[in-house]
């Protein structure tokens, strides 16, 4: 009897280990095939180290996660992709790919940002989709929403950061001037009628095309009420 109270209480500690062990990846709540959010394992962080999670990163390794989905290009190939980002969206990134993948949404590609050495205008060129990217806001010690994961950016290329400083129009990607202009039509376009801006936005998002002083089309982030409550202390 005593043997196998033991028995049992060995096991149970092992399960708990198990599930706990830090660098071990698990399935969480959302789950499709195809589609999976699993905590970042040694091989993905060797991936990521030195390039997206620079030697200066301050948000822990446990505030991430690897999000794996499906999409659909625009001749409806199938492909796979993968995402890293915050805990606290992992789920909801992983619902709204998965609704755009069976709503034939298309998606140039979907690579981590490590795959481009971490340089956002060389991904953005490739019309990349991703999240995570650590990084300082510029002259400050706050991590921005790219740096924290709790931001998206989508189809890159065709929805250009916009800013025009004393007259000069200054566009992220270079290479996007011909999409400057959202009266007109083309493929990738993210507007208020485009199917990921308004899963986005369900999901408790808010859409840099809507900003007033510049306009992001690409980008998708937690509001800054949502961001302060989870990480009060990046000031």
């Amino acid at each position: 009897m005593i043997k196998r109270a033991f028995l049992r209480s060995f096991l149970l500690l092992l399960t708990v280990y198990a599930l706990y062990v830090p660098n071990t990846a698990f399935a969480l709540s959302f789950k499709a095939d195809g589609f999976a959010v699993s905590t970042i394992d040694n091989a993905t962080f060797n991936r990521m180290k030195g390039k997206t999670y620079k030697d200066d990163c301050t948000v822990p390794l446990s505030e991430l996660r690897h999000v794996k989905v499906l999409y659909k290009t625009i001749d409806n190939k199938t492909m796979h992709g993968e995402i890293i980002c915050n805990k606290h969206i992992a789920d909801d990134v992983a619902e709204i790919f998965y609704e755009l993948y069976k709503a034939n949404y298309p998606i140039e590609r979907i690579k981590l940002m490590d795959d481009y050495n971490a340089d956002d205008e060389t991904a953005m060129r490739d019309n990349n989709t991703s999240s995570f990217n650590f990084r300082f806001i510029s002259h400050s010690t706050k991590v921005s929403k790219h740096g924290l994961g709790l931001a998206v950016d989508l189809n890159t290329l065709y929805n250009p950061f916009v800013l025009t400083v004393n007259g000069k129009l200054h566009v992220e990607p270079a290479t996007a001037l011909k999409y400057v202009d959202r009266s007109k039509n083309f493929n990738y376009k993210i507007d208020e009628n485009d199917l990921a801006y308004k899963l986005f936005t369900k999901h408790g998002f808010e859409w840099g095309g809507h900003w007033k002083t510049r306009k992001d089309y690409q980008h998708f982030e937690l509001p800054d009420a949502k961001v302060k409550a989870l990480y009060p202390n990046n000031k």
